[in-house]
């Protein structure tokens, strides 16, 4: 990875934190590195323990922000987060995954935000 990419996935991560801790949720982990993959964020919100996936686009070249959840990648997700939720049993036994998708402005800006609950299903 880049140091852009990177530096673009850690403002994504600080865009979609402050988001959701604006709409109630509660962060209460990011950047969760496994053998399988990576989970961006975990958040509470309500009963229910919340799998973030963050995606930050500056163009639509490779495709809008809030198309970037393959049928692989979904399917990683699941795992990823079936296995942080028996490491972590204190934790609601609810779960969801959902996308924060951002798509920046050429200034940088926050041009567009969409954030789908259940993005990945099953």
């Amino acid at each position: 990875m880049t140091e852009r990419n990177q530096r673009l996935g850690e403002a994504g991560e600080r865009i979609a934190s402050r988001y959701l801790e604006q709409q109630g949720y509660e962060v209460v982990d990011k950047n969760i590195r496994r053998q399988e993959g990576e989970i961006d964020l975990v958040a509470l919100h309500g009963e229910t323990l919340v799998f973030i996936e963050v995606k930050l686009r500056t163009s639509r070249k490779m495709g809008a922000a809030v198309q970037a959840v393959s049928p692989a990648k979904g399917a990683r997700l699941r795992g990823l987060a079936e296995a942080y939720s028996a490491d972590h049993p204190e934790l609601p036994v609810n779960l969801r995954i959902d996308l924060v998708a951002i798509e920046l402005t050429v200034g940088g800006e926050v041009g567009q935000l969409n954030h789908v609950q259940n993005a990945v299903e099953g």
